[in-house]
């Protein structure tokens, strides 16, 4: 779609390629990010789900992969402490679409989240044996998503859950997940989600040491590297290496890149990609069999041509473009770029734009062997907790879609504790949209100029906002502390 810029692209990154200076974009730019420090662990001054009388057992089973999973963790913490109840470990459901039979143990530490969150709420393994045989339908106790509106606030939960809670001795929320909004909440249960999710859920020693190899193999040096590292890969952080000749070279820097553009979010955008008819065909067929309920919208609605959806920033990132974002950032012909996510959509002749400005492509299935993956076979959650360690333990972390769940969790995660030094960018897809509809005149110097400025404006120290995902953006006081600057 872009032959001028990527060939433009191509002549700037053999000029830099011997020049010493790297991208500054290897740097979170503003100071401020470092003003901001963890916090939410630290213990709170009240007996939230410490009272005198527990009201009952909440169970919950979440749908959906490794990261809606993650967040419905944390929202069923704060609404067991709402309720003053007592919470069983978290089940997760199978879905045909994951095929991943995983549940708590066999993703996150269960003895560490339950005894890091003791002081705040009560956490059993199991259901007492009078309640498991209970018909929690028959009984009014379960709970689905069409009783709780999406974004419930507390209030919501005390109206209707807490009733058969109290009446019943327990309820059962089936596919819980986005069922509790961010604002307005009591500061408390705000900082109890934080805590969750930050501090409580450590992936289980099978995942770190996976994810440690993951890491050492692209930094081609064993140095023990930043909080982040500690956080996320325990008993595994690598010590550091006595091999000199390693040392005085000094750890390769990794970008990490979360790519979207599998073949169902590419189909659901109703978007072109530059595939001519075949591709048109393609993706209809694609969309008939997998999204019946879409083909049914586009026939009462009137249709949004592919040229408007694009200007509208609604288009997921191709392949191609995402190099053209990272070449005119500055990043060189060498850098290591460790791939996130699913298959890409058109395979390896779609991801050859790409390859071709930047060959040291690597992925969890390059760089670990066939043996160390196979415990992860068949375990999709699994394998995402590995993509979420190389992602967030990364140099630099890339997006191009900012309302994926891994992208939000892991920014997030890096905002917390990266110290201010853990960049993460985001292209603005409607201005990156209309800068790319001029490739056929813009100039080198002016496209690195306007994608650099697009970059830096999202990069912007902001506290978070009304609303506003504390996953994704934990600058706030429930979540973390401010320094005096």
């Amino acid at each position: 779609m872009y032959d001028r810029l990527l060939n433009l692209a191509s002549s700037a990154l053999a000029e830099k390629e011997f020049k010493q200076e790297s991208s500054r974009f290897l740097e979170e730019p503003y100071q401020q990010a470092s003003a901001w420090k963890p916090c939410s662990d630290r213990k709170v001054p009240m007996n939230m789900g410490k009272f005198d009388k527990n009201n009952g057992y909440i169970l919950i089973s979440a749908n959906g992969g490794l990261n809606q999973q993650r967040v419905a963790i944390c929202n069923a913490v704060a609404v067991a402490s709402l309720l003053n109840a007592t919470l069983v470990l978290p089940r997760f459901l199978y879905s045909n679409v994951w095929k991943d039979p995983s549940q708590f143990g066999d993703i996150y530490q269960e003895e560490y989240f339950m005894s890091t969150l003791k002081d705040e709420v009560n956490i059993v393994k199991d259901l007492p044996l009078h309640l498991s045989s209970l018909d929690f339908e028959a009984l009014g106790s379960l709970i689905t998503d069409a009783d709780i509106v999406k974004e419930a606030k507390p209030v919501d939960y005390i109206r209707s859950v807490l009733p058969p809670l109290l009446k019943n001795g327990v309820v059962h929320f089936l596919g819980f997940g986005n069922r509790l909004g961010f604002d307005p909440l009591p500061s408390d249960l705000q900082k109890l989600r934080c805590k969750c999710n930050f501090h409580a859920l450590k992936f289980v020693p099978k995942i770190q040491q996976a994810g440690s190899l993951l890491v050492r193999r692209i930094r081609k040096y064993d140095a023990a590297r930043r909080m982040l590292d500690k956080q996320l890969l325990g008993n595994f952080v690598p010590k550091n290496s006595s091999n000199k000749q390693d040392t005085s070279r000094g750890p390769s820097k990794y970008l990490a890149l979360h790519l979207r553009f599998e073949v169902d979010m590419v189909a659901y955008s109703l978007c072109e990609f530059g595939g001519g008819e075949n591709e048109k065909k393609d993706l209809q067929a694609y969309r008939e069999t997998h999204f019946p309920l879409l083909i049914e919208r586009l026939k009462n609605s009137s249709p949004i041509s592919p040229t408007k959806l694009r200007k509208l920033g609604r288009c997921p990132l191709t392949p191609e473009e995402a190099a053209l974002v990272l070449a005119g950032l500055g990043f060189k012909r060498g850098t290591y770029i460790y791939l996130a996510g699913s298959h890409i959509y058109g395979g390896e002749s779609r991801m050859y734009p790409f390859t071709s400005l930047y060959p040291n492509l690597v992925t969890k299935e390059s760089l670990l062997t066939s043996d160390e993956l196979a415990p992860f076979r068949n375990f999709s959650s699994q394998l995402a907790a590995l993509d979420f360690i190389a992602c967030a333990t990364a140099d630099v972390f890339a997006i191009t879609d900012s309302g994926s769940q891994l992208s939000s969790l892991v920014s997030g995660f890096r905002t917390y504790y990266g110290g201010g030094h853990a960049p993460t960018l985001r292209p603005n897809k409607k201005r990156l949209a209309a800068i790319l509809s001029e490739n056929s005149t813009i100039g080198w110097n002016g496209f690195e100029d306007r994608v650099k400025k697009m970059i830096e404006e999202g990069q912007r120290v902001r506290a978070r906002g009304f609303g506003r995902s504390i996953y994704r953006q934990p600058r706030c006081p429930e979540c973390m502390c401010k320094e005096a600057r």
